[in-house]
């Protein structure tokens, strides 16, 4: 049986309240690929840190930006692709 990846919690003070967007892929309904999702939102500060090596994974709530159908008002963003709005 394969261990289980390591994951711990945090919280990044610096990046709390920040308004962030951050960009990635989802599935296509009925397909194989995957299409590029947008989100706008303000980062909470909390984060996973999973695996090893760790990959840092921040809390984006207040979501003002989400693709049609979204279910959530939260998404968990991956840190290289996060980037802090300036306008």
């Amino acid at each position: 049986m394969p261990e289980a990846q390591q994951s711990e919690k945090g919280f990044d003070a610096e990046m709390a309240e920040k308004i962030v967007e951050c960009d990635g892929g989802g599935p296509i309904p009925g397909t194989k690929l995957a299409g590029r999702q947008e989100f706008v939102g303000r980062a909470t500060g909390e984060y996973i840190d999973h695996g090893d090596p760790p990959w840092r994974w921040y809390l984006v709530a207040d979501l003002t930006l989400k693709p049609d159908g979204y279910p959530g008002d939260t998404v968990w963003c991956e840190s290289g692709s996060l980037y802090t709005k300036t306008d």
